[in-house]
Formats: C-alpha cells, sequence, structure tokens
C-alpha cells in the first residue's frame, strides 16, 4: 500500500483539501451552536480560506511546471531574467493565494492596494489554469491524431514552449481587458415586466435593484456612493437589495456603508439576505445598522406597497431569507416561504425578492401564484471562464425568464463583484425595472 509520503504532491494537497473540507462540516454540524458568533465566523472564514488555497495548490504546481520548471533545461536557464521571471511567477502565485486571507485582515473603509493586486492576481491565475489546461487537452489530441509520427515529434520542443507562452500571453490581455470592464460605472438597464393584477394606478411604478455589491477588500465607499448617485438619479418609487451587500461585519466596515443613508425612495427601501451576510456571521447587527438608513430588512415577511394614488390598491412584496443560512444552520434564519407570504393571497400581485436563483425555482414550486422574483447571486458568471460554471449550476442565469403564463424572473448580474476586481464575458448593472399593469 502506498503510504502519505509516497504520494505525489497534487495528491497530498488534494488529500489535505478533503481534511479541511471534512472539518468544515464537522463544524457545521456539531461546533455551531457551541462557538459564540465571533469564533464561529474567524473559524469559518479560516477553513474557507485554507480549502481553497489547499485546491489552488494542485494548479499552483501546475502553474509552476509549465512556466518555469519546462524552461530550466533551455539555455535561457542561467540569465538574469529567467530568474527575474521565476521570482515574478513565485510572486504571483504568492498574491492569487493571499487574496482568501485579505478578508480576514485587510478590510476598511476603502480597499488596500495589497488586496487589489492579490484578487487581480486571483483572476489571472484562474485565466491561466483554464488556457493552460485548454491548451495542453489541444496538444494531447494533436498528439493522439498524429499518432506521434515523427513529424509530430520534430517541433516537440517547440509546442512545449509555446503553450506557457501563448496562455500567459491570452492570460495578460485578458485580464487588462477585465479590469478595464469593471473600472467602468455599472450600466443602467431599464426593463419593462407586466405583472398579472398589478394594479392600473400602480402602471409604470419603477423598482431599481440592486444585488451583490459586496463591500469589502474590493469595494469600499467610493464605489457605494457612486451607486447611490446613480440610483437617486433614476428616482425609484421603491429600491430593493436582493443579497450580498457586504463581505464583512458591519462593526468594521461601517465607515464604507454610510452612503446608503442617502437613498431615497417614496415607497420604500428593502433588503433580504444573500448567502454572504451569512459567512459573516454578524446578520442580526446588519440588520439593526440597514434600519438606521431606513432600509427594511425583508427577514421572511413582507409588506404592502399601496399605490400613491388610491389607497385601496396594493400588492404584495415579499423576502425570504437565503437558502445558505439553512446550510450553515444560521440560528432564526433560513428560508421559509410561507412564513415570508403570509397574507399574500392570488388576489393581489406578488414580488418575491430571493437572492438565489435556486430559492427563484423552489418558490415557484411551492407558490406557482407569484407574479415577479428579483434575484442576483450569479454575477453573470462575472469573469471568463466561470461564466459556463455560474450557467450551469443557476436555474435561472442572468436577464429577465418568463415562467408559465403570468410569472417572470429577473436575475441581476451584480451592482459590483465579488473579490476580483475584473468582468470578462458580464457586465455590472443597476436594473430599472418599470412594473405594467396588464
Amino acid at each position: 500500500m502506498i503510504s502519505f509520503k509516497q504520494l505525489p504532491i497534487e495528491a497530498k494537497a488534494a488529500v489535505a483539501a478533503g481534511v479541511v473540507f471534512f472539518s468544515m462540516m464537522l463544524s457545521r454540524s456539531y461546533l455551531v451552536e457551541k462557538l459564540d458568533f465571533r469564533t464561529r465566523r474567524w473559524l469559518l472564514r479560516l477553513q474557507m480560506a485554507l480549502f481553497a488555497n489547499t485546491l489552488m495548490l494542485v494548479g499552483s504546481l501546475h502553474v509552476w511546471r509549465s512556466t518555469v520548471t519546462t524552461f530550466t533545461r533551455s539555455s535561457a536557464a542561467s540569465s538574469f531574467c529567467f530568474m527575474l521571471w521565476k521570482i515574478a511567477v513565485f510572486m504571483f502565485l504568492a498574491l492569487a493565494h493571499s487574496s482568501f486571507f485579505t478578508l480576514l485582515f485587510l478590510v476598511a473603509e476603502e480597499p488596500y492596494f495589497f488586496s487589489l493586486a492579490a484578487y487581480t492576481c486571483l483572476g489571472a491565475y484562474i485565466i491561466l489554469i483554464f488556457f493552460l489546461f485548454t491548451l495542453g487537452t489541444v496538444e494531447q489530441a494533436y498528439k493522439f491524431l498524429a499518432w506521434r509520427s515523427a513529424k509530430a515529434g520534430t517541433g516537440n520542443k517547440n509546442r512545449t514552449a509555446l503553450k506557457p507562452v501563448l496562455a500567459v500571453l491570452l492570460t495578460v490581455v485578458l485580464t487588462v481587458v477585465g479590469l478595464l470592464n469593471a473600472s467602468q460605472p455599472p450600466t443602467v438597464n431599464s426593463v419593462e415586466i407586466p405583472v398579472h393584477k398589478l394594479p392600473s394606478t400602480m402602471n409604470n411604478l419603477k423598482v431599481v435593484l440592486l444585488s451583490d455589491i459586496h463591500l469589502g477588500p474590493t469595494v469600499g465607499k467610493t464605489k457605494l456612493a457612486m451607486i447611490v448617485r446613480m440610483v437617486k438619479a433614476l428616482k425609484p418609487d421603491i429600491t430593493v437589495i436582493v443579497g450580498d451587500l457586504s463581505d464583512a461585519e458591519a462593526k468594521i466596515i461601517l465607515p464604507a456603508v454610510e452612503p446608503l443613508g442617502e437613498l431615497d425612495s417614496p415607497l420604500g427601501i428593502y433588503f433580504v439576505t444573500g448567502n454572504h451576510e451569512y459567512y459573516t456571521s454578524d446578520v442580526s447587527n446588519w440588520f439593526e445598522l440597514l434600519k438606521s438608513f431606513n432600509i427594511q430588512p425583508l427577514h421572511n415577511e413582507n409588506v404592502k406597497i399601496v399605490s400613491p394614488k388610491s389607497t385601496s390598491d396594493w400588492f404584495c412584496l415579499a423576502g425570504v431569507d437565503d437558502i445558505e443560512a439553512d446550510v450553515l444552520r444560521y440560528s432564526g434564519h433560513g428560508m421559509d416561504l410561507k412564513k415570508a407570504l403570509r397574507g399574500c393571497s392570488s388576489e393581489h400581485a406578488i414580488v418575491l425578492l430571493a437572492h438565489q436563483p435556486i430559492a427563484a425555482k423552489w418558490a415557484l414550486q411551492e407558490r406557482p401564484d407569484i407574479n415577479l422574483i428579483l434575484s442576483g447571486h450569479t454575477h453573470g458568471g462575472q469573469i471568463f471562464p466561470l461564466n459556463a460554471g455560474a450557467y450551469l449550476l443557476n436555474p435561472f442565469f442572468v436577464g429577465l425568464y418568463q415562467v408559465g403564463q403570468n410569472t417572470f424572473v429577473y436575475v441581476s448580474p451584480g451592482t459590483m463583484y465579488y473579490g476580483i476586481p475584473m468582468r470578462l464575458g458580464s457586465r455590472a448593472e443597476i436594473t430599472e425595472i418599470i412594473l405594467r399593469s396588464p
């Protein structure tokens, strides 16, 4: 039997990742009720950072072998430029690995340069891994089709060197494009949605949808203030924030949240939790902070939105906790649709706020009379090549979907970004939704 010491280092990293993942499951199952919030918060984040890093170690070894070890036998291996290249690759990998720890130590009113650099390297790391794998697969396919002929073998060295060079060049180009795209203000996307049984007096009601702002290591007060200015310029009747507002505890990031106090919508500003709110383990404090800004959390509850023109005309606006609360066994929280829709009958229009598209799917299976669901979470994939994974893992990916005759689901691609300050194949968005009476 092969001992652990005899395993290749990639296999050891995979085993370590499995051990960390198992410890996360044990913590969620047996320690969640025994630990105070602060200890639980640190333990969860530390475990997630260690899990991500042990998984990344497998990819980092492949990157090092592809971009450094491949060239050690070449004539340039002893040159000063090659030494600088080795240092650059090492620093790149070290920064990418350190990105997950910035949530523990580097969160403030505005992002630290180190956090921005670390998460940029993480984004480039994901792109580089994809291209190294893809080009490697193409190379193996070529060898297979050529049946390892002498002709194929002649240029093998050149092709081996070409693969990492091409992968690095493509990564650099796409990283720059992604950074430039994400640095632009969110686009304002105006969408008209017919809402069954919406009173005629509420025709053309304007709802502004925000999602996935992710205040934290790479998004701070300046960007939030820009979002608030853009929302105010739209003059919405209602503003809704469908989760993942922050990746940090309320007290730590309080100065960055202050612009939210400038939001003003005559029919109210509403908020539901996303999965990242539960990762902070600080939901109660976030609720209190948002209430101080006149933002009402919908904690498995609903409100009647009354027409400004007629007090007898109204629709039901409901919100559910994010489904991650159930996974984390977060005390007093979890998606409870029955509670959220208590008092909401099919005689009136129903609009539901649910962070994750999978929650929207579950809600419609239980209550097909819901007329409109507003979600986020997917980021539109945020960066290539993660777009494909986000598309496959969610029943609704991004944009407007019609489900049945009288039901619509709208999924925001996110108003900012999570961690990595890049957008590839997606665009940050503030959604202006115009509700139409049939």
